[in-house]
Order: C-alpha cells, then structure tokens, then sequence
C-alpha cells in the first residue's frame, strides 16, 4: 500500500518536471518573450539627417539668436538643451595645460574674451533601441545572451557672441548598429562575462 502511494507520488513529480520541459522548450525559440529597451532624448528632430539639417542652416556671423529660435535650437522652448557659460567653453576646448590659445579657433577666443556676454548652446541627442533575441532558455538562465542595438547620436555645441553665433561644431554617429555576445557555461552560477555595458542593454538585463 504504502509502495503504491510513493508510486503515485513519483508520477506526479514527473508529469510535472515533463511539463516544465515541454513548456521550456516551447517558448525556446520564441524571441518575441525577450526584453526590449528604448532610449532616447525628447527633440523636434526624430532622426540623424533632420538635426544635421537643422544645424547646417546656422551659419556664424550670420545666425541670431532668433535664427535659431526657428531652427528649434532654443533651451527656452526645445528641451534638453544646456546653456553654458563662457568659463564651460574654456573647459570643453582647454580641459587640460597640454591645450593652449594657440590650438583654439580665433572666432572662440574672441568670444571667451567677452567673458560674460559669450555663451553657448549644447545639444547631445540620441535615440537608441537594444533587443535581446535567440534561444529564450539559454537566455533567461543566461547561458546565452545576444542583443542587438540600433539608433542614432548627434551632439552639437554652438558658440554665441551677444545674440550673434560666432562658432559651431559637431559629432555624431548617424547609423549605430552593433550585436552583443555573451556566453556563460555555468549560467546563473557564474557571473556574466563581458555582459554588455552600454546602458541602454543593461537595462534588458
């Protein structure tokens, strides 16, 4: 009798251990279940090529500060853009003694002299999206991760002498499209390796 009942007991821990597995290996390949991330800065630019246009259009000595208004490159208006002043342009352009006046564009140092009548607009926007993909068990047990972000940055940093701009740079990466790779024999018993650091795939983790 009481063989029959550890019997019973046994089949149940079975059927049930055998239908944790079917469901696993169910939902394996369905990438669909992985985490996504999103990141991005709020800006009337939605890509790459409209914020270059938009700052190609500004040209020094000739742009005012209502010029940019209607450009979008206003910090009273546009949000997420910083004002600096003429001592954080000394600090973007000569962080450290290695750099002099004479490695500085004449235009800037014009205004840095102005002292209190120079400033400057920053402009640093991105939008990013990261996206976990393959075999949902080696993933969720992180045996295997692999992700792959897509997007876009552009910083620009223009440069005003009163309401007149005297100076513009820019940088950027139009196209960001790059594939993360992560494998860890032991899984959850073993710390990530080389996890993925951006911060925009930290948070599909």
């Amino acid at each position: 009798m009481i063989w029959r009942d550890n019997t019973g007991m046994i089949c149940k821990y079975m059927l049930f251990a055998f239908s944790g597995f079917c469901f696993i290996f169910s939902i394996s390949g369905c990438s669909a279940l992985l985490p996504e991330a999103r990141s991005h800065v709020e800006s009337p630019w939605e890509s790459f090529e409209y914020a270059k246009k938009s700052f190609d259009a500004i040209k020094p000595y000739t742009t005012t500060t209502s010029d940019l208004t209607a450009l979008g490159f206003t910090p009273f208006v546009t949000p997420n853009i910083k004002i600096l002043s003429y001592l954080d342009i000394i600090n973007r352009f000569m962080p450290n003694a290695s750099i002099t006046k004479e490695d500085i564009d004449k235009e800037l140092l014009q205004c840095i002299g102005a002292k209190d009548t120079c400033h400057a607009y920053e402009i640093s926007l991105h939008k990013v999206k990261s996206k976990r993909y393959g075999n949902v068990f080696l993933d969720l047990f992180r045996f295997k991760r692999k992700s792959h972000k897509l997007g876009w940055n552009f910083w620009a940093l223009i440069v005003l002498k009163h309401d007149l701009v005297v100076y513009k740079i820019w940088s950027g990466q139009p196209k960001v499209d790059e594939y993360q790779y992560m494998k860890n024999p032991l899984g959850p018993f073993q710390e990530p390796a080389g996890l993925a650091k951006d911060a925009a795939v930290i948070n599909t983790l």
